[in-house]
């Protein structure tokens, strides 16, 4: 895959700092700096990069809009190289080091969990744009997410293999070093038995594993109407390929890990006839999906995946809360946040409740002739 081009800053490898400047002339006095980490390079890749883009353009928008109270934005990017370790290394570097006001990242709930502690205990906030995983805003009220839950990303599928598909026997594998896939797997499983499902059988596997015979071939003994595979999209087109060719021929179900243009690459025409839920469509044709899905395709080459497009509405929420707060002091940015209602976004209007978490739809998206095509919203 041809990696897009950044603008506004040089990929530096090895966990190295990335400085994301638009606008401004490096003057302190009239910069806010923000952190940024995540999997710029390592096997999830594509979602740090996915995320950084979608970053810079909303943080471009607010900077040539004037800035926020009459400062430029200027965000700090750390590769965590996609481990937990580093994550909270290099958020202990922006803290530490750097002394951002906020931070957004990151996007696997591992790595979210590993350094959310290290914010928390510094008072400063920071808004992950798309890990699920339910634990991650119990670490402290310095935590806030854009995205849907587990619990509900779990139900979505449970409910479209249930009633849209009519599928009754279920096969789930499972990533268990991802804290992610966990979590999918036990709502899954508890919702699908609900609505009248029954797992068939349940392997595991884990993060950076290549062959999946053993597993997969356990399942095709079961003879299973579909497979749950909440794992990433590395994992899951390498598994597709050979769940194929052992004939294993039945719809592969995900959550949103799946979403990246590196599925479609890795799994090829395996991946046809399989599902996963998402945060939007780029299918959708509100003048404001409209307008950034073409803001992104003539700056980065491709159409934006759901995770640019969270990243996005993190950044355009995080300037709006300094807006609010009329400060920059991270208290007061958090308080902003907490407060935030009816913001609207790319990937819908969100509201942050109590627990610092956004009630939101999630999208089903299908994979069809190497694309994915929008198939239905599901709510609570």
């Amino acid at each position: 895959m041809k990696l897009p081009t950044f603008s506004s800053s040089v990929l530096l490898l090895g966990g190295l700092a990335i400085t994301s400047c638009s606008g401004g002339g490096g003057d302190a006095a009239n910069e806010i700096l923000i952190g940024e980490y995540g999997s710029l390079t390592g096997t999830t890749a594509t979602f740090g990069i996915s995320t950084k883009n979608g970053i810079d353009l909303a943080i471009d928008e607010v900077n040539a809009a004037g800035g926020v109270l009459g400062k430029q934005l200027r965000v700090i990017v750390e590769d965590d190289q996609g481990r937990p370790e580093e994550a909270q290394t290099v958020v202990t570097k922006l803290i530490t080091r750097d002394e951002v006001v906020a931070i957004l990242g990151e996007v696997a709930s591992s790595r979210t969990l590993a350094a959310a502690p290290v914010a928390q205990s510094n008072g400063i906030p920071m808004i992950t744009p798309s890990s699920t995983n339910p634990k991650i805003t119990e670490v402290g009220d310095y935590i806030f997410r854009v995205c849907f839950i587990d619990p509900f990303q779990g139900f979505v599928m449970a409910k479209f293999a249930a009633t849209t598909l009519k599928v009754r026997n279920v096969a789930i594998l499972t990533d268990v070093k991802n804290d992610h896939s966990v979590g999918l797997t036990q709502v899954f499983t508890e919702e699908f038995g609900k609505l009248g499902g029954r797992i068939v059988a349940r392997e595991s596997y884990s993060e950076g594993d290549t062959d999946f015979s053993a597993q997969l071939t356990s399942l095709r003994a079961r003879n299973p109407d579909a497979i749950y595979v909440p794992g990433y999209y590395t994992e899951v087109g390498l598994l597709a390929r050979q769940a194929r060719q052992l004939g294993l021929d039945v719809p592969l179900l995900g959550g949103d890990g799946w979403d990246s243009p590196r599925l479609t690459e890795i799994g090829g025409p395996a991946m046809n006839n399989s599902y996963f839920s998402s945060h939007y469509s780029p299918q959708d044709t509100s003048q404001l999906v409209r307008r950034f899905v073409g803001q992104y395709q003539e700056r980065f080459g491709e159409v934006p995946d759901g995770l640019a497009a969270l990243a996005y509405d993190a950044a355009k929420l995080l300037a709006d809360a300094i807006a609010r707060a009329g400060s920059a002091e991270p208290a007061a940015i958090r308080d902003a946040i907490a407060q935030t209602k009816g913001f609207v976004g790319v990937t819908g209007t969100i509201s942050i409740n109590a627990q610092r978490n956004a009630d939101k739809a999630a999208t089903v998206v299908r994979v069809a002739g190497g694309k994915l095509e929008f198939v239905e919203t599901i709510r609570q």
